[in-house]
């Protein structure tokens, strides 16, 4: 796996999310005033290098997605700051933010509901070189669409064809293509391959890393299914209840879990081998609305190791790394 998860990566931050809250509001009553709040996201803080992947990970509902389109600011983020390349991006107006798009893409989870049936693939590629003016005419229009179907598999004799003409695998190279018709720099894969068979999940994955070393691309991918994470990340972090619990580079967090959910989720995965016995982590209880989370740690009603401490304080991340090691970042109490 180390050919494929160090890629040559720029020291320099791309991506910086400090102290980033997302909350929901729910309102109710007559004058349907605000009785609550969804805490979607909370106090989330990470940096993305130029050339690397992220890898975003947690149970479904722990805020992955919501987390992904308020750092492009598809969503409102609720306080925090969202830095891209050294400039706060969190309020800049709406005409300056549709200029960053062209840098910042999305990728999403469903080919099927994220391709307008209606449109060609003709029309699909082309229309965001027509909202940023990439295309000096029609040639070279017509130009810049073969080439990006050329770049994703795509055969050149299906640009008259209609989404519902492609398979599912198919539709998700147009997604892709379409996010890189702008020459973005920094992609939100938001869950790009669970909606697919695992025999395409395969080659989708590997397009994407293929792309990244061509075109210098910088990825935040958010899944569930932890083998392709730990197939194509840099780094991982963890997320729980709308809060990052663990961070780390692949290989370590994989071979030296620290916080006890990721164990938990790490000694889920099957093992293609009948006669290894593993350790399975049975979490007790549900997940916590993340309308009322616990108090002090928000994994400690769940967590085999808890203790008092734990319903009391709430645990910040803190670098558990081992000498000349890189960077290990746990929020919990007890974890070494």
């Amino acid at each position: 796996m180390s050919d494929v998860n160090t890629p040559n990566v720029d020291s320099e931050v791309l991506l910086s999310v400090r102290n980033l809250v997302k909350r929901f509001p729910i309102r109710g009553g007559l004058l349907s005033r605000e009785v609550a709040s969804v805490k979607a996201v909370s106090d989330v803080s990470f940096d993305i290098k130029r050339g690397e992947t992220l890898g975003l990970v947690g149970e479904s509902g722990c805020g992955k997605s919501t987390l992904g389109r308020t750092i492009l600011r598809l969503i409102e983020p609720t306080s925090g700051q969202i830095i891209y390349k050294g400039r706060d991006i969190t309020g800049i107006p709406a005409s300056e933010m549709r200029k960053l798009r062209r840098s910042m893409q999305i990728i999403f989870q469903d080919p099927y509901a994220s391709l307008n049936p209606r449109m060609t693939v003709e029309d699909i590629l082309g229309e965001p070189l027509d909202i940023h003016g990439l295309a000096a005419n029609k040639d070279e229009r017509k130009k810049r669409i073969l080439h990006l179907m050329d770049l994703c598999g795509l055969r050149r004799e299906a640009i008259a064809r209609y989404p519902h003409e492609f398979s599912g695998g198919q539709r998700q190279r147009i997604c892709i293509a379409r996010a890189l018709a702008v020459e973005p720099e920094f992609i939100v894969c938001d869950e790009p391959v669970s909606a697919l068979d695992v025999s395409i999940q395969a080659q989708i994955v590997n397009l994407m890393q293929d792309l990244q070393k061509e075109l210098g691309l910088t990825y935040l991918f958010i899944a569930h299914d932890l083998k392709v994470v730990e197939h194509i990340s840099t780094r991982v972090a963890v997320m729980y209840l709308g809060k990052v619990v663990e961070t780390a580079n692949a290989e370590e967090l994989y071979a030296h879990p620290k916080h006890p959910y990721t164990r938990a989720l790490l000694s889920a995965i099957p093992i293609p081998d009948p006669t290894y016995q593993k350790e399975r982590i049975i979490l007790r209880g549900d997940v916590p609305s993340p309308i009322n989370p616990p108090e002090g740690c928000y994994f400690h009603p769940r967590c085999p190791m808890a203790k008092e401490a734990c319903k009391a304080g709430r645990p910040e991340l803190r670098d558990l790394r081992q000498p000349a090691g890189d960077a290990h970042d746990v929020s919990c109490h007890f974890a070494v």
